[in-house]
């Protein structure tokens, strides 16, 4: 079904409004080596504007911090019909060890520089954005709401942490009357579907959105990566500046990922699509997800992204796509599956489960 970007979504189990596709401003300035220059960054910010997007995805050390400034100069006119989300937990002060982290000080530091640099009185979504493995969770989840509480963040929301932690602290939350947590963002694509195992079928129960971030794998969906680079991942230096570099560092050229990427070109030249429109229009396929984030650094880059929304799979392209990246569900969920185990619970008997 085709959609677009003023096709809105509710996020979570929040009234809150969203675009299916998000718009990453982690390219919005070249401090990391790779990113939008400021008259880039305005091209493709106001583009996603006009075709109707409304959702905007940061950090509060994004590019050294100069996405959230952009984006506080970007925003200047149409501040109250968007929805900004930044986040916070990431090292902002190198040798400060408070700067970083879960914790009370950094949460509250790190959104009082983020209302600053973004030129605004509210943050309309807040994440945690990397778990610390340190902060006790009665903690968080009081500064959270006590924010909520201040106005100075409308919706809190997590990512990058393990299934049982949020599931936790939704539970906490919901019995003590803090806010609660409204979307969960993970890694999610065609090449990485382990969050099926138990993060997405958490926030589904939890009533979390999920926000996939590098929905095309690093670029590896693109299609713009290929055998040669396989032996060119033993030797590049990661320091390079270069985005490829950075895929080489995370792992994400190996032999089954790029055989995952020869399924997506065949369905590319089948549908009439960009490779990138198959994986960005794939992962939306999945009803869990409320919007997906895109990082175009070119208006090239975002018009391409964008047609994914207009992407249709016929049921057997599909099923090629689903068989090419399948994952081991791993124990208990393959044991639960076997029918010798229903057999166990329901005999004969056919029960439908809950949707």
């Amino acid at each position: 079904m085709s959609l677009t970007l003023d096709s809105y979504r509710l996020l979570g189990r929040s009234g809150l409004r969203v675009s299916p596709l998000a718009l990453g401003a982690a390219t919005f300035g070249t401090e990391w080596g790779w990113g939008a220059e400021r008259d880039e960054s305005r091209r493709l910010f106001d583009r996603y504007i006009e075709h109707g997007g409304n959702f905007i995805d940061t950090a509060d050390t994004y590019t050294g911090g100069s996405s959230e400034r952009l984006l506080g100069e970007f925003t200047r006119d149409n501040r109250e019909s968007l929805v900004l989300a930044t986040k916070y937990s990431t090292l902002r002060r190198p040798g400060d060890p408070n700067s970083g982290g879960n914790h009370r000080k950094a949460l509250f530091s790190s959104v009082e520089s983020s209302l600053g640099r973004l030129n605004t009185d509210y943050i309309d979504l807040l994440y945690l954005h990397l778990w610390d493995f340190t902060t006790p969770v009665e903690e968080i989840l009081r500064g959270m709401d006590d924010l909520v509480r201040q106005g100075k963040v409308l919706y809190v929301a997590i990512s990058n942490i393990p299934a049982w932690q949020v599931s936790r602290m939704q539970a906490i939350a919901d019995l003590r009357g803090w806010s609660p947590l409204v979307a969960l963002q993970i890694e999610y694509n065609l090449i990485e579907r382990t969050g099926e195992r138990d993060l997405i079928p958490m926030a589904r129960e939890m009533g979390l959105g999920v926000i996939p971030w590098s929905p095309l794998a690093g670029g590896v969906l693109t299609g713009k990566y290929g055998r040669d680079d396989l032996n060119a991942a033993a030797t590049t230096a990661t320091g390079d500046g270069t985005r490829r570099s950075v895929t080489i560092a995370n792992g994400a050229l190996t032999e089954r990922n790029l055989a995952i990427v020869d399924v997506v070109r065949e369905v590319a030249a089948e549908s009439g699509h960009t490779p990138a429109q198959v994986g960005l229009a794939w992962t939306l396929r999945n009803p869990d997800v409320t919007a997906a984030i895109i990082g175009a650094r070119t208006s090239a880059q975002l018009e391409d992204n964008l047609g994914a929304l207009g992407v249709d799979f016929t049921a057997a392209q599909a099923a090629r796509l689903d068989a090419a990246s399948a994952i081991d569900p791993g124990f208990p969920h393959a044991m639960l599956a076997r029918d010798t185990t229903l057999a166990l619970t329901r005999g004969d008997l056919r029960v439908e489960p809950r949707r």
